[in-house]
């Protein structure tokens, strides 16, 4: 491997000589080998990244232009729509476990940039602190970066999929409106519910996620960009952090603004656990939903059988025939997953010491794998399970009129101490609720054929 030498402020380093990063990154590269190639840095936040110092390039432009001059501008926003459209994503080597900061990541920005943005220019242009990193430090722009990509990774990708899922549900209501079954609380028989009920109360679970999500996208939003090292704006120019918001707007389409105490937003990740608690409800809800309908697909003979999903892979290599419900359990152990990822965010987010969070980079990890992944399950989910879901409408059938809890309706004619008396009969002589209740003398077979009606429970 052919290499240049690159120099820092602590000397000279050996860098690849077809890598656009330098110096800093490179002592990071070789002080960090820690999930190397596994855990990186995640690329929704060099994406980010890529978007802020852009911003903050075009900011500098207008505050300090006999700095940011019309030609460094003109490089260094190349540089860095090359590094948004991920096609520089090579270059971002760094793993997670680094300096609590970010700094390593902000300064491999830096780097890219600025080399990348010297090759567009032909020139040694620009300078990675001087020019890339003008008018910020890591310790505003790596939480400004967690920000954006939280927000993109909301808002573009897991909303999206969970409103796919909740069209899928709404298809699913109308199909099975008239489709009368046993309810179910405690695993136990309950009285009847409509298919279509049921299908709802997901629907209307996925519903309140997607609002509470939209919730935690507000606090979100409030950029951290301008405070520089400990929240006191020094070193960058008046206005600076409410231009720089109003630029990373105008780049991703989105609402961002200024945080309006910097020395909160360099310390507390509270906007982030609450929005990752957002996820994780989202996580719960996922996990009830597959659940349900493992449970009601179950057997095909031996269990409950009430429902059909599609029948995408052998399930066993021993037992010829049997398919498993393995798009549930994909979502099942991703909702896993995003509930440990809230207990590192958490645990993170408490790690603030004085000015600064020094948690961030395990927090934005585990923060965006959640969204990447519940938004992933989700859309699996969708596409091949939740869009092949039949009713079995004979077992529905069967195993409505066959529940001991369709006594309930006896409740208004006979009382709960007799309706009791009469399930326990029915359940232990192996008969149905019309003949232990008229064998108990509670009414005549006239009178319960009158009063009893299952389907008109719901």
């Amino acid at each position: 491997m052919e290499y240049r030498i690159e120099h820092d402020s602590m000397g000279e380093m050996k860098v690849p000589a077809d890598r656009l990063w330098a110096a800093q990154t490179q002592r990071s590269h070789e002080n960090f080998e820690i999930g190397v190639d596994i855990e990186t840095m995640p690329r929704e936040i060099t994406h980010a990244f890529g978007i802020l110092k852009k911003a903050a390039a075009l900011a500098n432009h207008e505050l300090k232009s006999e700095k940011m001059t019309d030609e460094k501008l003109a490089a260094i926003t190349q540089a860095c729509d090359e590094v948004i459209s991920g096609s520089l994503n090579d270059h971002f080597p760094l793993v997670v476990w680094q300096t609590g900061s970010g700094t390593q990541s902000n300064m491999n920005t830096n780097e890219v940039i600025a080399n990348r943005a010297n090759q567009i220019a032909g020139k040694k242009l620009v300078h990675p602190n001087d020019d890339i990193n003008m008018s910020q430090s890591s310790n505003d722009t790596f939480p400004t970066a967690m920000h954006i990509s939280a927000v993109i990774a909301i808002e573009d990708k897991l909303i999206p999929a969970i409103e796919t899922l909740i069209a899928t549900f709404k298809k699913l209501e109308a199909e099975n409106e008239g489709i009368v079954k046993s309810g179910r609380t405690h695993l136990q028989d309950a009285t009847p519910i409509k298919f279509s009920q049921e299908i709802s109360g997901w629907r209307s679970s996925l519903e309140r996620d997607v609002e509470l999500l939209k919730m935690s996208v507000k606090p979100l939003s409030e950029l951290a960009l301008g405070g520089t090292a400990v929240g006191t704006g020094l070193n960058a120019p008046k206005g600076f952090d409410t231009l720089v918001a109003a630029k990373v707007s105008e780049l991703t389409g989105k609402s961002f603004s200024t945080a309006p105490n910097k020395f909160h937003s360099l310390t507390s990740k509270d906007e982030f656990v609450f929005a990752h608690g957002a996820i994780k409800a989202a996580a719960c809800d996922m996990m009830k939903i597959a659940n349900d309908v493992r449970w009601l697909a179950s057997g095909p003979r031996d269990g409950l059988g009430e429902i059909h999903i599609p029948e995408n892979e052998p399930g066993s290599s021993i037992m010829p025939g049997k398919v498993n419900p393995t798009q549930c359990e994909a979502v099942t152990m991703v909702a896993v997953q995003v509930m440990g990822n809230d207990t590192a965010v958490s645990i993170a987010a408490s790690q603030g010491n004085f000015e600064l969070n020094v948690f961030m980079p395990v927090a934005a990890y585990n923060f965006l794998q959640s969204a990447r992944l519940l938004a992933e399950a989700i859309l699996s989910f969708n596409k091949n399970c939740a869009v092949g879901i039949t009713a079995n409408k004979e077992k529905m059938h069967h195993n409505l009129h066959n529940s001991l809890m369709l006594v309930t309706a006896l409740n208004p004619y006979i009382g709960y101490e007799n309706a009791a008396k009469t399930a326990k009969k029915a359940y232990k002589d192996n008969i149905s609720l019309k003949e232990a209740c008229v064998e108990l003398g509670f009414l005549t077979e006239e009178k319960f054929d009158e009063v009893f009606h299952p389907e008109q429970m719901v």
